[in-house]
């Protein structure tokens, strides 16, 4: 979830606004004679930007605001033009539990009132466990993708309702791709269920559980380092001894978010001879959603298979 986000919002706040009056208002761009304006679409991260896209085709133009795969989302700085971004928008998608507080803020400031938001953690209807933290990195659960996609299509339909039909072909061939990664995971589940695993962060966790894995990881280590706070030496201890004691088969990395504590981890998985499978927070370079999760999964599939 977020770090600082009350000091980034305050340092924002002056600087964007003075942005947005020195622009004016601005509409959106027509489009060609007898066409209609694409509609303006802004996501929080390119993970929701390319579903957007995918489903809007040639009839939006969207915006992704975190879209660099060396950046830590959870400390990204918005800035005045993501402000400005936000204000002409139509459609916004943002992740929601915790994790982009940042674009309710941006969307107040820039006085829009009027985009449809689409929160992907509310579509997904996800709640913290009981004495627990939500996992807010929902874009790893396919079936709250499914649903995000189905919102997505809605929305755009009401800003363009020429183009309704177009996008809901265009959401349902989406969703029919998401079938081959949820048998993957079913697979794995047949293959390797009840295995442990150890994780740096819970990013990965809807996609592991469903794929019938156990997250072995103590908990004050992965809380820990998603906060960005230091791991006792106890914590530290416990979760190194996973893989000098082979508790776990991989070790699935936040390659976004390191550090020494992360680093140490990452060093005893290999010196024991314990697979490590990178995972992100947004896309990497080249790669679209769907693609992207292929090659996680096929990644978790084959350290199992060692």
């Amino acid at each position: 979830m977020p770090l600082s986000t009350s000091r980034r919002i305050a340092l924002l706040t002056s600087a964007s606004l003075a942005l947005l009056a020195g622009c004016g208002s601005s509409s959106d761009s027509s489009g060609a004679k007898g066409t209609p304006a694409r509609v303006v679409v802004v996501a929080s991260t390119n993970v929701w930007g390319d579903i957007a896209q995918r489903i809007g085709g040639d009839r939006v133009d969207v915006t992704s605001v975190i879209s660099d795969p060396d950046q830590d989302p959870h400390s990204y700085e918005a800035d005045p033009q993501n402000q400005l971004a936000l204000s002409k928008a139509k459609v916004v998608v943002e992740n929601g539990g915790g994790y982009d507080d940042f674009v309710d803020h941006m969307l107040k400031g820039g006085h829009n009132d009027s985009a449809e938001v689409i929160n992907a953690v509310e579509v997904s209807g996800k709640t913290a466990p009981k004495g627990g933290e939500l996992n807010e990195h929902v874009w790893y659960d396919f079936p709250t993708v499914a649903k995000v996609a189905d919102r997505i299509s809605a929305a755009l339909a009401k800003a363009d309702p020429s183009g309704a039909t177009a996008f809901t072909k265009n959401a349902a061939a989406f969703k029919a791709k998401l079938a081959p990664l949820q048998a993957q995971e079913a697979r794995i589940k047949k293959a390797h269920g009840g295995a442990g695993i150890a994780i740096t962060e819970p990013v990965p966790l809807y996609m592991t559980e469903a794929s019938g894995l156990v997250n072995r990881t103590p908990a004050q280590f992965s809380e820990a380092i998603e906060e960005g706070d230091d791991v006792s030496p106890r914590v530290l201890q416990e979760s190194l001894a996973l893989f000098s004691t082979k508790k776990v088969k991989a070790l699935v990395y936040n390659e976004q978010t390191s550090g020494p504590q992360t680093e140490k981890a990452e060093a005893a998985a290999k010196a024991a001879g314990i697979p490590v499978v990178p995972v992100t927070e947004t896309l990497p370079k080249g790669k679209d959603y769907l693609g992207w999760m292929t090659s996680n999964l096929d990644a978790l599939a084959s350290a199992l298979a060692k």
